[in-house]
């Protein structure tokens, strides 16, 4: 039986949609990535105007994505430090119900920086506007195409000053710890001249090291594995970022980053370092390693 041209029609529009739903978009997460890091934000220090912009951002993408939220205005104040307090941090979190499971996968990354410092910017492109950009295509991602664990997606604020806003997510989480059943961390993943980005956590949750390898059979990028052995100085990244507060409550974790650059925590971590297309494949390498977790992790 010959299909109807209207019925052609309509199945090439769902599939157009389908597809369109399941591609990054490059000019969005190309546009996130340079607003984050431009002279504007100065920096997105901890409580300065660059920081409540980058805020304005994050709040203002979730919200159009359709993210609920289990915090007013997706924030999450906190306060941290002794002898110079400081007051109402702000981690911006969003939230996606799974399809089929109660437990939840966090995906985080730090859009803070080191800010100003005598009389230039440390614009912090790779560390870390290109996670916190990579953490809004993610979210832009799975509101279209419904995961099946629940998702919360948080933006940190104060990695720099000691995983703040991590350990102010874990200890104030909206839900019993013991639903989270993953935390997936992106903290520097743009620059690498090799063509690599490193996933740390399998030497402690080896369960996870067979979906991440299924993943990276597509990617233009080779996904390297380690960093994570104990005893090994400062090669072990297990406390290097804001999953190490997920791994103190023994939740697992893989964590996708580069290795150290010449311009780390420099005012030279700039946009322009950045090779576009590498950036661009390590994210499409990360959403597959995040949809292949999600559907085969309990």
């Amino acid at each position: 039986m010959r299909t109807p041209k209207i019925l052609i029609l309509i199945l090439f529009i769902a599939s157009s949609s389908l597809l369109s739903a399941q591609e990054i978009d490059r000019a969005q997460l190309m546009q996130d990535f340079k607003y984050l890091a431009s002279d504007e934000l100065k920096g997105r220090a901890v409580l300065s105007e660059g920081s409540k912009k980058a805020q304005q951002l994050i709040k203002e993408r979730f919200k159009a994505l359709g993210l609920t939220s289990q915090y007013e205005d997706y924030t999450q104040l906190f306060d941290f430090g002794k002898d110079k307090k400081v007051e109402n941090a702000a981690n911006i979190v969003g939230f996606i119900p799974g399809v089929e499971s109660e437990k939840i996968i966090v995906v985080t990354a730090h859009y803070d920086h080191l800010g100003e410092r005598d009389g230039k910017i440390y614009n912090g492109a790779d560390d870390n506007a290109s996670g916190t950009a990579a953490l809004l295509a993610m979210a832009a991602y799975f509101s279209q195409n419904h995961p099946q664990h629940s998702m919360i997606f948080a933006a940190l604020d104060a990695e720099e000053r000691g995983l703040q806003g991590a350990k102010a997510l874990v200890r104030d989480f909206p839900f019993p710890l013991e639903q989270v059943t993953l935390n997936i961390n992106m903290d520097m993943v743009s620059r690498s001249d090799k063509n690599e980005i490193y996933v740390s956590g399998t030497h402690h949750y080896p369960q996870l090291k067979s979906h991440l390898e299924a993943a990276a059979k597509k990617s233009k990028v080779k996904l390297m594995f380690g960093h994570d052995l104990p005893g090994s100085g400062h090669d072990d990244w297990t406390s290097a970022s804001d999953h190490a507060a997920f791994h103190a409550e023994k939740i697992p974790f893989v964590y996708f980053g580069v290795e150290d650059h010449a311009d780390y925590h420099k005012d030279s971590d700039t946009f322009e370092k950045v090779d576009q297309d590498f950036y661009y494949n390590v994210v499409k390498l990360i959403l597959d390693a995040a949809i292949e977790l999600d559907q085969n992790i309990n």
